[in-house]
């Protein structure tokens, strides 16, 4: 088959208004380059963006058929020549695919391994626009196409099925985690313990670091403490939050609430120069701060997204049971 007979068949919805009813819909690919790699997909995970697409809670959608689904893992079924050369991912390996297939390439940062961060915008690996004008749909799919820097190897001693979630929830927690000073000796807080906290604790933990969980009652508390966590703190509790001002070398925000999200107070937690990190994505602004709710600790308040393909294969490395 050419490639401009290339049809993958996915799941996505058809209404902007019926958002939860999900239609069996006809995919054409981007045009294929010598640079891109078509992965068969065997899992897909449920991300919060996914959510948040659909609901058009993050602005309308563009386009319609769409199809969400960013954390796939799944099998290369055709590697272009360049792409084979700068990989040496073969069909028939096993690989994964994140929030992203594609960047200009050329920028500071997608030539410094930070291509997530590309200046001209990385392209989301469903409902962003290729150049080609196609728009990306994602993997609740028979197949997705990638640019090769976005398809990760993923290791023989990790199922696809845990690897799926790893390539956007993992990445999103690991690349905080690993840029901001966690290891020995650090005391690390995880705001929030859903689909990315879960990923904060066991990294953090994997990296030696003693783990403090907060959310805002006690119904998570043993998931917490059975992945490892060291503390559960209930953040509705305001004199076991006072208790620990000035005591977190870093805290990573996974949660969108944001109405009542104490955001100043999460700052009076941290050590001088700690670093608050806001991963979670909220659909509407962050809560407003005063000059005085960080300058008193000294403390850098920060994002990040996602993470390089360098840091996905880095995370999948680690996790491997050997490496433990």
């Amino acid at each position: 088959m050419s490639s401009s007979e290339t049809v993958f068949k996915g799941y996505g919805i058809t209404d902007a208004n019926r958002w939860s009813d999900f239609k069996l819909v006809d995919i054409k690919p981007k045009t294929w380059e010598e640079e891109d790699i078509d992965v068969a997909v065997s899992y897909c995970g449920v991300c919060g963006s996914d959510i948040h697409t659909i609901t058009g809670g993050w602005g309308s959608i563009q386009e319609l058929p769409l199809v969400v689904g960013h954390e796939i893992a799944g099998t290369a079924v055709r590697v272009g020549p360049i792409a084979a050369q700068k990989t040496g991912i073969k069909v028939g390996d096993r690989v994964g695919i994140g929030a992203r297939c594609n960047a200009c390439g050329v920028c500071g940062p997608c030539t410094s391994d930070n291509e997530n961060y590309c200046v001209k915008g990385p392209i989301d690996t469903y409902h962003g626009r290729h150049p080609d004008g196609t728009m990306t749909q994602g993997g609740y799919s028979t197949a997705v196409r990638a640019n090769h820097q976005y398809v990760f190897p993923i290791p023989d001693g990790i199922a696809l099925e845990d690897a799926a979630s790893m390539m956007c929830a993992g990445l999103t927690m690991y690349s905080p985690l690993i840029h901001n000073g966690a290891g020995p000796g650090k005391k690390v807080g995880i705001i929030g313990l859903g689909g990315l906290g879960h990923y904060g604790v066991l990294f953090a933990k994997a990296l030696g670091c003693e783990v403090y969980v907060f959310s805002h009652s006690t119904r998570k508390e043993q998931d917490a403490l059975k992945m490892g966590a060291d503390h559960f703190v209930v953040s509705e509790d305001k004199e076991n939050m006072a208790r620990l001002r000035g005591t977190l070398d870093l805290i990573i925000s996974t949660v969108n609430v944001v109405d009542t999200f104490p955001l100043a107070e999460y700052l009076s937690l941290l050590v001088v120069r700690g670093t608050f990190i806001n991963v979670g994505a909220p659909e509407t602004k962050l809560p407003q701060l005063a000059a005085f709710d960080f300058t008193p600790n000294a403390c850098r308040l920060g994002g990040s997204c996602v993470g390089s393909k360098r840091e996905a294969i880095e995370m999948l490395a680690s996790s491997l049971p050997s490496s433990h």
